[in-house]
């Protein structure tokens, strides 16, 4: 069966035009490294920051496919609950966005193609939602499978986001959804309650490009603001195919490892470059990347360009590459080859999430007091990193503090410590927001934008009468708060592009006076 029958995009009455994507400028790369290294052969940290832009007025619209489970265990207060989180993602978003709706228990089934989010087709999707009816077994790879299938065959794909939410309560007892191909499209799966399989959630959300796996342990209250931070992340995505290539400088440095969590690396076959393939990234988003760099020893200080660094993106199907910018640091006798500050806060991170999977390892194992002890051993670490005022020291404590709870006796593990741990595990690695325990204080790799929809989120729940704002009215809004911020990137961007021919042009002036 194909499912090409998805909506076209009809510019409703009045809309107005939409604004042409500025292609430049979407995204901000920053360095983080000594500006000195030692004469004597040694290794030198540097760490590179990504940043996606703070204006979404320009984004090219959502394809989302909502999979839902419906199956036996759900019937009650789950179904209502998800009823009205849906309700919330069907309000927020606009005309430029299309959802569809595929239910699973025994079986998949399609409900709606894709179709244009309207004033008209809210009720008529939301009229759907309500009338679905708990029943049968949990089919989660069936459901994941139609979801898939749906993107796939899309008439109309350039230029568009498109994503999957798949909520789910129970374990399934039909097929496995972590064999299921998802073709690059990013999963973002969510478990709730305490019955469900948190390890074939988790396996969905990482096998996919760029997916996480939320948690959301109380049912009553918290699904409305799960769902509104991963609708938060897929309307503000304002790149695709979001790619960083380090480069060794011949004669001046080796590239020895790159950490970029489980995104893709691609290493050129004599080992002069390395790619890292991030996908889509969301405004005011960041992905750290830390490059061990390896120079060599020399007789005289001088300054020397160690690393060419480059990104390339996608915006509206339309690729841009950055031009290459070169690193230089300065050799000197009296240089530290000790990271930068922000580089050690970084590291301290990636130890934590190394230090929590091997817990979750040795709490599977039903060595919950070692698991336990390695946790506190990472809590314990955080007290000796340099920046105890970088917010991110924070966050991390929040999140130890809470898997420290999580992992008191073998059955709180067993029934709450793991699915936590799990989707901490994800959340590091793809270095983006998943919702787990307290998710008003464990705010690691949140938006500006997530922060906004929680509080939207919790009025929601109060009232779900009252007005909500949609999207494009979310925009509106940030633009009067920040009328540049369309342009800020732009001019950012075209600024440093200039600061850089400069400094090439001086360099090569420098170069000839010295022959």
């Amino acid at each position: 069966m194909s499912f090409s029958d998805d909506e076209p995009i009809v510019a409703l009455p009045n809309a107005g035009p939409r604004p042409i994507p500025i292609v430049a400028g979407r995204v901000q790369l920053v360095s983080k490294n000594n500006s000195k290294a030692p004469l004597d052969e040694n290794t030198q940290k540097v760490m590179l920051e990504l940043t996606g832009g703070d204006s979404t007025a320009d984004r090219g619209g959502l394809d989302l496919v909502a999979v839902l489970d419906v199956s036996g265990s759900m019937a009650g207060e789950k179904l209502q609950k998800m009823m009205k989180a849906m309700e919330f993602v069907i309000r927020k978003l606009s005309p430029i966005d299309r959802l569809s709706i595929v239910s699973f228990s025994s079986a998949a089934h399609r409900l709606c193609p894709l179709r244009q989010v309207t004033e008209t087709s809210q009720p008529q999707l939301q009229g759907m939602i309500n009338k679905l009816v708990a029943k049968g077994g949990t089919n989660i790879a069936d459901g994941l499978r139609t979801a898939v299938k749906v993107l796939a065959d899309r008439s109309n794909k350039v230029g568009r986001v498109h994503a999957v939410i798949l909520m789910s309560d129970g374990e399934q007892n039909q097929g496995d959804a972590s064999t299921v191909a998802t073709g690059g499209v990013p999963v973002y799966t969510f478990g709730f309650g305490e019955d469900y399989d948190p390890n074939v959630l988790n396996a969905v959300a990482r096998n996919s490009k760029g997916g996480t796996f939320a948690v959301v342990d109380n049912v009553v209250d918290g699904l409305s603001k799960g769902f509104s931070q991963i609708l938060a992340g897929l309307v503000t995505v304002v790149v695709s195919d979001l790619k960083l290539t380090v480069s060794r400088i011949e004669d001046e440095s080796t590239i020895q490892s790159v950490s970029a969590g489980i995104y893709d690396q691609e290493k050129a076959l004599d080992g002069s470059s390395v790619t890292i393939s991030f996908g889509d990234l969301y405004a005011k988003e960041v992905r750290k990347t830390i490059v061990d760099v390896l120079l060599p020893t020399i007789d005289t200080e001088r300054g020397a360009d160690i690393l060419e660094i480059s990104y390339a993106y996608t915006i509206g199907g339309k690729l841009f590459d950055a031009p290459p910018g070169t690193l230089t640091v300065r050799r000197s006798g009296g240089a530290t080859a000790d990271a930068a500050s922000d580089v050690q806060t970084e590291e301290a991170r990636l130890n934590m999430a190394d230090k929590i999977k091997a817990a979750r390892t040795m709490a599977d194992g039903k060595n919950i007091v070692d698991a336990r002890d390695k946790l506190v051993e990472a809590q314990n670490a955080l007290e000796d990193v340099v920046e105890q005022t970088n917010p991110l020291v924070d966050a991390l404590r929040n999140e130890i503090q809470q898997l420290v709870k999580l992992f008191k006796t073998q059955d709180v593990y067993d029934r709450k410590g793991r699915p936590f741990a799990l989707s901490s595990e994800t959340s590091h690695d793809r270095q983006r927001f998943a919702a787990r325990g307290d998710i008003d204080s464990i705010r690691l790799f949140a938006t500006p934008r997530m922060d906004k929809y929680l509080e939207q989120a919790k009025k929601f729940d109060e009232n779900p009468a009252a007005p909500l704002p949609s999207v494009d009215e979310d925009v509106k809004e940030e633009i009067a708060a920040n009328p540049l911020g369309p342009i800020a990137g732009p001019i950012s961007f075209y600024i440093q592009t200039a600061i850089q021919a400069l400094q090439a042009i001086d360099k090569l002036i420098n170069k000839g006076a010295n022959q």
